[in-house]
């Protein structure tokens, strides 16, 4: 891996472990803030709401070179994870964790434009997914470390060391990135026009309702492995690390399908996967071999679908408008986790926290996105260059 392919994934680890160690460490953080495990489901969906708004960030910032604009987002890394790990009460803890997340879909944006940059020729998707890599890494390795903080010290500790990642974040990028020229200019409308076509509306709704279909489910994985798999809280760590080894799987699997076939074909193949995941979820009495199984299942699913979607609106932004495309796909992907997070929590409540009912809750929402990218794939991928390959391999 090339150092400034490393230097993004680094950027990408410590996002990834910023959103997704919350899940880990979610009895805790609920615990120590007083509140109930559907409440604290808020702290997942203030960092998702960050996202979204965050993206701003790049209407104003169009004119920086990405190495700069990453350098920025890293800051806000820092302040955001540091106000977390030292938050009083939980009313600090959501703002803090809104801060988090205000750098999360504008690094990707700019990060995939930046792999891409940086990419050998016909490389895009693998460098894009290397890059994914990074966050995928943090489910493997830097979430279950944060759970396992949570569980033996502090779930506070996890967000200090995710501050201080951020300052060696900066100095990586800063030695390693070279300057890379900024986006074609094309006024604040130019970075929208994109947007006037039904084709990026057609992923972005597909990110969304698959996110928000898996996410019904994903954010409560951890009382989910201990109250259906009947595991001690002691062992989930050890899951998180198994869930994080199947996004890096996944995400690698599915950057080398995209390379050779059709993106928006591969990344309903994933979301087809996550969705038989929760079906089996939410139709099984589970068992700690099975809970253990489907959470390997789920993550692999999730992160197949990460770099096909994040390269497709890149490449649908081309003209000025592919950082705010490559933003984009986190914004819904982040707008699904806050709506999954939120249906999960009111499904959990209304059904007497049954830890199926979140599952089978996602189950047609996720279908829904498989759908859309179908037609998106049957529709404007008919006579790509990836098609004509797989016909001249014959796969």
């Amino acid at each position: 891996m090339k150092r400034s392919i490393l230097a993004l994934a680094s950027g990408a680890f410590v996002l990834g472990a910023s959103e997704f160690v919350m899940m880990g460490i979610l009895p805790f953080a609920a615990h120590d803030m007083h509140v109930t495990i559907p409440q604290a489901g808020w702290f997942i969906t203030l960092y998702a709401t960050g996202v979204c708004l965050g993206a701003l960030i790049l209407v104003f910032g169009r004119k920086l070179s990405p190495k700069t604009l990453i350098i920025f987002f890293m800051v806000l890394v820092l302040v955001g994870n540091a106000m977390a790990a030292l938050a009083p009460n939980a009313a600090v803890l959501l703002i803090a964790r809104f801060i988090s997340g205000l750098p999360h879909g504008a690094f990707f944006g700019t990060a995939t434009l930046a792999a891409k940059m940086l990419a050998g020729p016909g490389k895009e998707a693998q460098s894009v997914a290397l890059m994914v890599t990074g966050q995928t890494f943090a489910n493997m390795v830097g979430v279950p470390a944060g759970t396992m903080l949570g569980e033996m010290i502090s779930w506070r500790y996890a967000f200090a060391i995710l501050a201080a990642w951020g300052v060696m974040t900066m100095v990586l990028v800063a030695a390693w990135v070279p300057y890379l020229t900024p986006v074609e200019d094309k006024g604040l409308a130019g970075q929208f026009k994109f947007l006037a076509k039904p084709g990026p509306w057609m992923i972005l709704a597909a990110v969304l309702l698959g996110n928000t279909g898996i996410f019904c489910w994903w954010s409560y994985v951890s009382p989910w492995l201990t109250h259906i798999g009947g595991y001690q809280s002691a062992h989930v760590p050890w899951l998180m690390m198994l869930a994080g080894f199947g996004m890096v799987v996944g995400g690698l699997v599915g950057g080398k399908i995209c390379d050779a076939w059709r993106h928006a074909g591969t990344a309903a193949l994933g979301q087809a996967i996550a969705t038989t995941g929760l079906i089996v979820i939410a139709l099984t009495p589970g068992s700690r071999l099975l809970c253990a199984v489907l959470t390997l299942w789920l993550a692999f699913g999730m992160f197949f679908i990460s770099s096909p979607q994040q390269l497709l609106m890149a490449e649908a932004g081309k003209g000025g408008g592919e950082l705010i495309g490559g933003a984009s796909v986190q914004i819904a992907f982040n707008a699904g986790n806050a709506l999954g997070s939120a249906l999960g929590g009111l499904a959990l409540n209304a059904s007497g926290m049954n830890y199926h009912i979140p599952a089978l809750t996602g189950v047609p929402i996720s279908a829904l996105a498989v759908l859309s990218l179908l037609v998106f794939t049957l529709k404007y991928e008919t006579q790509t260059d990836a098609a004509s390959r797989m016909r001249e391999i014959h796969v």
